[in-house]
């Protein structure tokens, strides 16, 4: 059954499947931009320092965390669809009601909420993607759903562009949170047509449900109306976190330390960047909030390239080598950015563009590579594990960018290679030690004894 579902033509319903998941992914990515445009200018509005702006990032990164550890473990219990509904529905609330936020306090709960609905869209669709696509495909279609994040960015740089140009900027950041909510909901349509996982069904014993699902996929269908017939009583999974965190130490903890090392190296080397221009360019430059963002449209476009560049590689060269070139160009373009940082906006623009071109395809490329090497009943959890434990890189960044600012940018800089080079080092010993991944089936890659 699984090798029919591995082999299917690429039709209708891959195509709708990546746009609906992406879709919702792009929207999460409203928040990155959107926290980093409005930070500037809550710091003067409300009094808050580098480090009370970075508890603001702190908050969300926390939810990231709870919402990727928890809702991993529940998407490996009941359902990839359930919770990957669920996601949409917490982030585009919270976000939605952030544009309310009276002060500081509301400000961090709300963002500590909306990220927990993020951190549960990491666990849920990096597994449904990977289980839902064909393997000669996986990489391309993995890959390029995480490309929308940078299209997210985008259209949140934008629309914080035209709201600031527009409004004055105490009411303008309410506006740019409230559309970003409203759009997030909107998506959810889209999503309620998508299947269960076949994969998870018959790990759950429902091997006729999980046999219409493909049967159906073959034929390019939309399954809405299936997955509401579908609706059983579901057994509550008798597995709980210790268990399962168990079972992945036992059998799969190469893997797990690879998504662990590999997801902190780009949390903290990420999020630090776009924590690096309100944080650190800012006051060393003197310029205003508003100036960031054109930084960021700059920026999403470049992220744009780089991602979509590593779709189209990581089913022709393979998962190690283009991974561990990205990881390590990334270090070295932070390092390159530091020797320019001092010149001026314009070099700055350019150095942001660079490093996040070559940043965002380093984690497009670095979740595929993990997700799939996790076992179907457990690749929730794992990725889950994964994306918590890379959060302390993104909880920490900020304040060691904050820090190391106060010094120079070219120190902040610095900072952020030594976050790549972290990842680099878990890809090139995962390139002696681990598996290739490109075109095997799911199945046999939970086999390997990394």
């Amino acid at each position: 059954m699984l090798t029919k579902l591995d082999s299917l033509v690429w039709n209708k319903f891959h195509r709708k499947a990546m746009i609906a998941l992406g879709l919702g992914w792009g929207m999460d990515a409203f928040e990155v931009t959107l926290v980093g445009s409005i930070l500037g200018v809550l710091g003067p509005l409300w009094k808050l320092d580098g480090f009370g702006l970075s508890a603001i990032l702190g908050a969300w990164f926390a939810g990231i965390m709870l919402g990727a550890l928890g809702f991993g473990l529940l998407a490996d219990w009941f359902g990839r669809r359930t919770v990957f509904l669920a996601s949409l529905m917490i982030y585009g609330i919270a976000t939605f009601a952030t544009a309310f936020a009276p002060g500081i306090s509301f400000l961090l709960i709300l963002r500590f909420v909306a990220g927990v609905g993020v951190g549960a869209e990491y666990s849920a669709v990096n597994a449904a993607i990977a289980e839902l696509i064909p393997s000669a495909k996986r990489g391309f279609a993995a890959s390029f759903v995480m490309n929308f994040w940078s299209v997210g960015t985008l259209m949140a740089a934008i629309l914080s562009w035209l709201t600031f140009s527009l409004l004055p900027s105490d009411f303008a950041w309410r506006v740019v949170f409230a559309c970003g909510g409203m759009v997030a909901l909107s998506t959810l349509w889209l999503r309620r047509q998508l299947p269960e996982s076949p994969r998870w069904l018959l790990a759950q014993g429902r091997a006729a449900e999980a046999e219409a699902v493909i049967a159906a996929i073959s034929r390019g269908e939309v399954l809405i109306e299936r997955v509401e017939a579908f609706k059983v009583e579901v057994i509550p999974a008798k597995r709980r976190f210790l268990a399962d965190l168990q079972m992945l130490l036992a059998h799969h903890k190469g893997v797990l330390a690879l998504g662990c090392v590999l997801d902190f190296a780009e949390a903290g080397g990420y999020y630090g960047l776009f924590a690096f221009l309100p944080l650190a360019v800012l006051p060393n430059l003197h310029l205003a909030a508003t100036a960031l963002p054109p930084f960021y449209i700059a920026g999403s476009l470049g992220a744009l390239v780089g991602g979509i560049a590593v779709s189209l590689l990581l089913d022709r060269l393979g998962r190690k080598p283009v991974v561990s070139f990205c990881y390590g160009a990334t270090a070295l373009a932070c390092l390159g950015f530091a020797a320019l940082a001092p010149v001026g906006t314009t070099p700055i623009i350019v150095g942001f563009v660079i490093v996040n071109l070559l940043a965002t395809a380093s984690w497009v490329g670095a979740y595929p590579t993990f997700s799939e090497l996790f076992p179907t009943a457990l690749r929730a959890s794992g990725v889950g594990i994964s994306v918590a434990v890379g959060r302390i890189g993104a909880l920490i960044s900020p304040f060691l960018i904050a820090y190391a600012g106060k010094t120079s940018l070219a120190a902040a800089l610095g900072v952020l290679a030594g976050f790549w080079l972290i990842g680099l080092a878990a890809m090139l010993v995962w390139s002696v030690v681990g598996i290739e991944a490109r075109g095997l089936p799911l199945e046999r890659l939970s086999k390997s004894p990394a």
